[in-house]
């Protein structure tokens, strides 16, 4: 598994603006197995897709079954994956170090809100702190943002959490939904690789483009298994004509 680590690590240095990492997201093994085939270096997962995939609303799954499903995604492939664990599930960081590598997770995303109000971000990094001393290089920490989501969009609180985070050990910075307009001042203000969303839609920024702006990875959260639920609907919906 260190070698896995490494493997997500290395793929987050030094690349070259307009030439972002791209990571679809697997909600299960066969749809993780169709990803690493079709020759992306890493995978991540969306809490939401899984949660959808497991017949639950976004935000809730029981931990035990979202880790469940992680292990079964790792299980599939041979490259790494980092594990979408929205707020933690409120345990305790050591707790929560254990839970991702014995599923197999070489990475992860810890969301600093929780019941959609942001938390205090002062004790987020201290948690987040504690957990990168539990993980001890063997989980790459992307640590999410939600003042886009949750907050009042100002993008200097969103520098101002990122730079806690990083403090305390995250190795990348997520704020999500954050506008495209100001990627390049959260790139300007923010130490280390930036995780943008790519939204699948005609108007939508490439991941091309959203790496210009400065994003060093790119995400695209629930949205691969929303249109292959679409699809299959289209089938079925063919299906009984």
């Amino acid at each position: 598994m260190t070698g896995a680590v490494e493997a997500l690590r290395a793929l987050h240095v030094r690349r070259p603006q307009g030439d972002p990492l791209i990571l679809p997201g697997p909600w299960d093994a066969a749809s993780a197995r169709a990803l690493a085939e079709a020759g992306f270096e890493a995978l991540a997962t969306p809490s939401a897709g899984v949660a959808a995939a497991l017949g639950y609303a976004d935000g809730e799954t029981p931990a035990d079954e979202m880790f469940a499903a992680v292990a079964r995604i790792t299980r599939a492939v041979d490259v790494p994956v980092t594990a979408d664990i929205e707020d933690g599930y409120g345990l305790a960081p050591k707790e929560l170090v254990e839970r991702l590598l014995a599923a197999g997770a070489v990475g992860c995303n810890i969301e600093d809100s929780t019941g959609g109000a942001l938390k205090d971000p002062r004790e987020h990094a201290d948690y987040l702190a504690e957990f990168c001393a539990a993980a001890a290089g063997r989980i790459l920490l992307n640590a999410r943002v939600d003042t886009f989501v949750h907050g009042d969009g100002d993008p200097e609180q969103a520098v101002e959490r990122a730079a806690l985070y990083v403090a305390a050990g995250a190795e990348c910075v997520y704020p999500i939904m954050a506008p495209v307009a100001v990627l390049p001042l959260l790139r300007s203000g923010i130490e280390g690789p930036l995780n943008a969303l790519a939204l699948l839609t005609p108007d939508g920024p490439s991941p091309a483009a959203l790496g210009e702006l400065g994003a060093t990875r790119i995400t695209f959260g629930p949205q691969l298994q929303r249109r292959a639920a679409a699809s299959a609907a289209e089938l079925a919906a063919g299906l009984r004509q």
